[in-house]
């Protein structure tokens, strides 16, 4: 029997291999500017075209490369980095594996100038698909300049996979932030399509987060700083009232390497607990200084994720870190206006937590009861007007069913009874019981469709604005409103371009309450939470962010008219049993389970 075990090919493995370093424009974006930094660039351009899928440049001050090391660099598993295995626990640079640029080389037309400073001359390298086409001495700056052109023209399919330029863009976007804010003594720019979306100069942390992130984060950041035996932190806090619906700005960093870490992140909203109203996330850009050998970076192949030899300590001590920098800033809420800021904390000293958390829960539950019981008497005190555009009702279909019909003989008024129950649930009865709706849940449902049939092809009302309000986005956020300014047209939403990263709300969706820089970043915030927390179609996506905006919140007071819209059209939807994301909108308690709590 023949021998069937061979050795691949180099181009072939060189592709195998770009399928985990490279997955996107964004994958070479990252791994050019990585190494940019590792030859102590103090500036870096990067230049890209049609979201990087035509051309990727980036061009560096470091220190370049000679002749051999040019070439040696397009090999697999090449690097400066690493000599013995022991080095791989003492890594404080950012590439180290050797794949980048061959990965890179593999699956684009790739063009390479580089010149060390003591040289007179640079080397010029041209590589096609792995092939090298030529090399030759080139007079050039100092430093490295390296351009990925027509990534992914030689694997068709894997070029099919990409998206629209808007989402790419975004993605490289989210890179340059990362190691933007790593590194902030480091001059930055960008330029997208001959527009130069960033130009940063060095500059402090603080700085630095706000050139990227707006002028609306000034005054709004917190230092956080704490130093032990094991771990160094250091960064800086958002304020409690400007935390987001999507955890897009948080950043972690372990010796100036971005990662990712649930556990870490758990620490930080948890030292947020009883600050946040539920869905949001704070704001934070955290730097862990720890010693090589007790973490271990070699465990993805983007390098994001990394292990700690003892993560409990290092949660211990990120968690302490922002609760004082949350105290020491007054970032806590007080009682009332006298009180201690901290008498929080204060009483949490005096009490073990299993006291301290028992005396809350009594204390609220009492409060909370004699609250309903108080309520249950009161009147309507406030109109809504949530309620006054309602669509053409021609358009609705009904959804029939004999088990969710009024029964008329409970009533002798020929309207079914519906109330309110502790402001969360509408009660009314039906043929085998009583129904319990939940009034968001179903609210959603109902405007979810509402607004699916907008983006199908029937357009909303638009409301114009007596005073136009003007919105400044990150660069990110305002490719995305561009990737999806024909669906937000559709919802009701007018805007126009008002210069970089800005745009000029005009009009909103008739019906739906709230300023128009306030309801257009909340879409957007809930768009971007619903992207990392749902698989939903981007159209879907925007229909659920926008009910969930505009929908009537648990806890809302309604009016009759209110509750009996809700009722009415909760179930003349298609789906009425559930909301966009799952949630059950009702149950119906059963006659018989209601008898069998009575002796008869």
């Amino acid at each position: 029997m023949p021998d069937i075990i061979h050795l691949l090919p180099d181009s072939i493995a060189n592709q195998i291999a770009a399928g985990e370093v490279v997955q996107r424009p964004a994958s070479a974006v990252k791994e050019l500017m990585e190494n940019a930094l590792d030859a102590g660039a103090t500036a870096i351009k990067l230049f890209v075209k049609e979201a990087g899928k035509t051309l990727i440049q980036v061009i560096d001050n470091g220190t370049g490369m000679s002749e051999t090391d040019a070439r040696m660099s397009l090999e697999r598993h090449a690097t400066s980095k690493i000599k013995t295995a022991e080095d791989l626990f003492k890594l404080r640079t950012m590439g180290f594996r050797g794949e980048a640029l061959a990965s890179i080389a593999a699956v684009s037309q790739f063009e390479m100038r580089t010149r060390q400073a003591h040289s007179d001359l640079g080397t010029h390298l041209l590589v096609d698909a792995s092939e090298v086409r030529s090399q030759e001495p080139v007079a050039c700056e100092k430093g490295t300049s390296i351009s990925v052109k027509n990534l992914f023209f030689n694997i068709p399919a894997r070029r099919n996979f990409l998206k629209s330029n808007a989402v790419e863009m975004r993605h490289i976007l989210e890179e340059f932030h990362r190691l933007a804010l790593a590194r902030p003594e480091i001059a930055f720019s960008i330029q997208h399509d001959d527009e130069l979306i960033y130009d940063l100069p060095p500059a402090k942390l603080s700085q630095r987060i706000v050139a990227l992130f707006g002028k609306s984060f000034q005054g709004q950041l917190a230092p956080c700083q704490e130093e032990t035996t094991l771990v160094k932190i250091t960064g800086y806090i958002g304020r409690p009232e400007s935390a987001r619906k999507s955890r897009g700005e948080q950043f972690i960093f372990v010796n100036h390497r971005y990662i990712r870490n649930n556990y870490l992140n758990h620490a930080i909203t948890s030292a947020f607990e009883g600050l946040l109203a539920e869905g949001n996330f704070p704001f934070y850009v955290l730097f862990l200084e720890i010693d090589p050998k007790h973490i271990d970076v070699n465990v993805h192949p983007t390098k994001t994720e990394i292990k700690f030899d003892d993560e409990r300590a290092v949660y211990g001590v990120v968690w302490a870190a922002v609760k004082q920098a949350l105290g020491a800033h007054n970032l806590t809420p007080a009682i009332d206006f006298h009180s201690d800021v901290n008498i929080v904390g204060k009483l949490s000293q005096s009490l073990t937590k299993e006291q301290y958390m028992n005396e809350q829960f009594s204390t609220s539950l009492h409060r909370s009861n004699l609250q309903n019981w108080e309520k249950a008497f009161d009147e309507p005190v406030s109109q809504s007007r949530l309620f006054q555009n309602k669509e053409n009702e021609s358009d609705v279909l009904r959804f029939e069913s004999a088990v969710n019909q009024p029964d008329k003989n409970l009533s002798s008024s020929e309207e079914p009874s519906y109330f309110q129950f502790q402001q969360k649930y509408i009660v009314r009865p039906s043929r085998s019981g009583l129904m319990i709706i939940d009034q968001q849940a179903a609210h959603e449902r109902v405007l979810f469709e509402k607004y699916t049939i907008r983006l199908k092809g029937n357009p909303g009302n638009s409301q114009q604005s007596l005073f136009p309000q003007t919105v400044t986005l990150q660069a990110s956020d305002f490719a995305l409103i561009l990737e999806v300014e024909q669906e937000l047209i559709s919802l009701g939403f007018r805007f126009e371009i008002f210069g970089k990263n800005t745009v000029l709300v005009t009009g909103v969706p008739v019906g739906v309450e709230g300023s128009e820089k306030e309801l257009f970043e909340g879409l957007l915030e809930q768009f971007k939470k619903n992207q990392s927390e749902l698989q939903l179609p981007l159209q879907d996506n925007l229909a659920f962010a926008l009910a969930k905006r505009s929908s009537v919140k648990s806890g809302q007071k309604l009016l009759m008219e209110e509750i009996q819209s809700i009722v009415e059209g909760l179930f003349a939807c298609a789906k009425p049993n559930f909301s966009p994301d799952g949630r059950p909108t009702f149950f119906t308690f059963e006659t018989s389970n209601i008898e069998s709590h009575f002796t008869r």
